[in-house]
């Protein structure tokens, strides 16, 4: 049985060389989960597991060219964003966001700091994250350094995260997904914030150093379920599963932190 891709996600984020995150952990997870990725490049980083030794920004024009090309052949049921670099691309999304965009979920992973410690979004860029494209979210999904960093303070645990969870959505998005992997012990926590309330999702800690590309990974699945017609929660929910076993699959590559298995087989409906 052929499974025809269903489910148009348009990435808007950075070209990650070792393959285990950015725009290319994005096109895995939305093929695995039978959606169709588009992609607007902000950004090339010379990347491995072992660390990200080089950026080279795209131009705004440029960025807005592939916008545009994709927005009127190939109209999106979901964006995504990832590594948006500086305060002119975020611009660029905000106003798809408010123009052609309108209307359609946004999920915005607010990638910060790359795993090995390299910093992907400029400082002075903070601002216009916050005031420009927070607004415009349907589903927020930081890590705890990043909502550290949107909430100028340090999280404890579960009980903070709630807290935070809550207060990220007053700056403007309808949902929070507060990811707790950087949590210490072996049970994790993570906390979906909506309108209806506050849901935690309780894991164990799953022993390997190969995470490289969990965040965007996520937020892809997510962004599929989306442009699938499912519901915020739901999309959460298969989401979770599909990385968690990601995880656990991981096959290893890479002498640093290698990246998860994106190609584990996924449990498809029919036609």
């Amino acid at each position: 049985m052929v499974t025809r891709c269903h489910g148009r996600v348009l990435v808007i984020a950075g070209s990650d060389s070792g393959g285990g995150a950015g725009i290319q952990a994005d096109i895995k997870a939305i093929t695995a989960l039978g959606g169709y990725a588009m992609t607007a490049v902000t950004a090339l980083t010379a990347q491995n597991t072992e660390g990200v030794h080089g950026v080279h920004p795209v131009p705004p024009a440029f960025l807005r060219q592939q916008i545009q090309v994709v927005m009127e052949d190939l109209p999106p049921q979901a964006l995504k964003t990832g590594m948006l670099h500086d305060g002119a691309t975020i611009e660029c999304v905000a106003e798809l966001a408010e123009g052609p965009g309108q209307g359609l979920p946004l999920v915005v992973d607010p990638v910060m700091i790359a795993q090995s410690g390299a910093r992907l979004l400029e400082e002075e860029a903070m601002d216009a994250l916050m005031e420009r494209l927070l607004p415009l979210t349907t589903l927020l999904t930081p890590n705890l350094p990043e909502a550290e960093a949107l909430l100028g303070r340090r999280l404890q645990g579960p009980d903070d995260m709630s807290e935070a969870a809550v207060e990220l959505r007053s700056m403007g998005p309808e949902t929070v997904l507060l990811k707790g992997g950087h949590l210490q012990g072996n049970e994790l926590v993570d906390v979906l914030a909506h309108a209806g309330g506050v849901e935690r999702f309780h894991h164990g800690r799953i022993d390997t150093r190969h995470t490289h590309g969990t965040g965007c990974t996520l937020a892809s699945a997510i962004a599929t379920g989306l442009a699938q017609g499912r519901g915020i929660e739901d999309a959460v929910y298969r989401a979770r599963d599909y990385l968690l076993e990601a995880i656990r699959t991981a096959p290893g590559f890479g002498r640093g932190d290698g990246p998860v298995n994106h190609c584990h087989t996924v449990k498809l409906p029919p036609d």
